[in-house]
């Protein structure tokens, strides 16, 4: 089973305009409107595609409300967890040359009271031999220490654990010793304090993240694919989109696809990777934060690179 938590969940508004006219008056079309946060978008990806999926989500106000009817709507097996604070609200301008603007809000701090709550939530929903995916950014306040507590306890309860998170979380995640950790090229960058700007320090910088504890690193990189680093050395892959409609949620899609196959075949890592990739340039070409089903996904638009130039520019295009 694969149980994803998200810290900081939100109700996505996605709206399409011609043009953005700053300062003066937009017409956009209906909202589409889509429970959101990292986590959430998982356990919607694996649901979609028949993965057995639990998302643990803490929800509070109006909106919270609305995020926990969408998804009990769209069927995903979901575990709600009432907090004091309000569930933040999100709004994604897409304009028609494939712009993205997003307007995101920070979330309410989660109380000493509400972070028992979901811990109780999760005892009662992971058990040994699942994954726990730890994903999204933290509500205003969480300490390191929390998330790094709430790893520790997992992997000591031999619980597999796979981390999607930024900044300081991330640190903290990684200190813990989760088997998986997928950052983004930005994300990275800040983990090693550095600047990454082709495969090889990719590569290196990933490395330096399994010395502190991780097992596999697996890192996004939009347009230029994707590098999975783990104890037999680096994978890189690619999976052009030639006209990508909205690239939000595209790294959560990715992380589902390739917990997918890895949560089924632990040394086939090549297949993982290209599920991901599958998955994630699918969700590049949906509107919003709209989840790709089996009948979006095309294996014939990904593929490894077996001997890529780990030191051109990835700014080389």
């Amino acid at each position: 089973m694969i149980v994803t938590l998200t810290l900081n969940p939100s109700l996505d508004r996605t709206v399409t305009i011609d043009r953005l006219v700053p300062g003066g008056v937009n017409r956009v079309s209906t909202p589409m409107l889509e429970p959101g946060g990292k986590g959430v978008n998982v356990s919607r990806a694996l649901d979609a595609n028949g993965h057995p999926s639990i998302a643990v989500v803490p929800v509070g106000g109006p909106d919270g409300a609305e995020l926990a009817r969408l998804l009990e709507a769209s069927g995903v097996d979901a575990r709600f967890v009432p907090v004091s604070g309000r569930t933040r609200s999100n709004l994604t301008v897409s304009g028609a040359d494939g712009e993205v603007t997003k307007i995101n809000e920070p979330g309410t701090a989660l109380t000493v009271d509400d972070l028992v709550a979901v811990r109780t939530a999760l005892r009662a929903t992971v058990t040994p031999g699942d994954w726990l995916v730890v994903s999204g950014s933290a509500t205003p306040g969480l300490l390191g220490a929390d998330v790094s507590a709430l790893v520790s306890v997992a992997r000591e309860n031999s619980i597999n654990v796979a981390v999607d998170t930024s900044g300081a979380a991330l640190d903290a995640a990684i200190a813990a010793g989760p088997r998986i950790v997928k950052p983004n090229l930005e994300e990275l960058e800040e983990a090693v304090d550095r600047r990454l700007g082709s495969y090889s320090e990719i590569i290196s910088a990933a490395e330096e993240l399994r010395d502190r504890g991780v097992e596999l690193v697996l890192v996004s990189l939009a347009e230029h694919g994707a590098v999975l680093v783990g104890a037999g050395g680096p994978i890189v892959g690619v999976s052009p989109v030639a006209s990508p409609v909205s690239s939000i949620g595209a790294g959560d899609a990715f992380l589902a696809g390739f917990l997918s196959r890895f949560d089924v075949d632990e040394s086939d890592l090549d297949g993982a990777l290209l599920e991901a990739l599958s998955w994630g340039s699918a969700a590049c070409r949906l509107p919003g934060t709209a989840v790709p089903a089996p009948s979006d996904l095309d294996p014939t638009n990904v593929q490894l690179v077996w001997q890529p130039d780990l030191d051109r520019p990835l700014l080389a295009g």
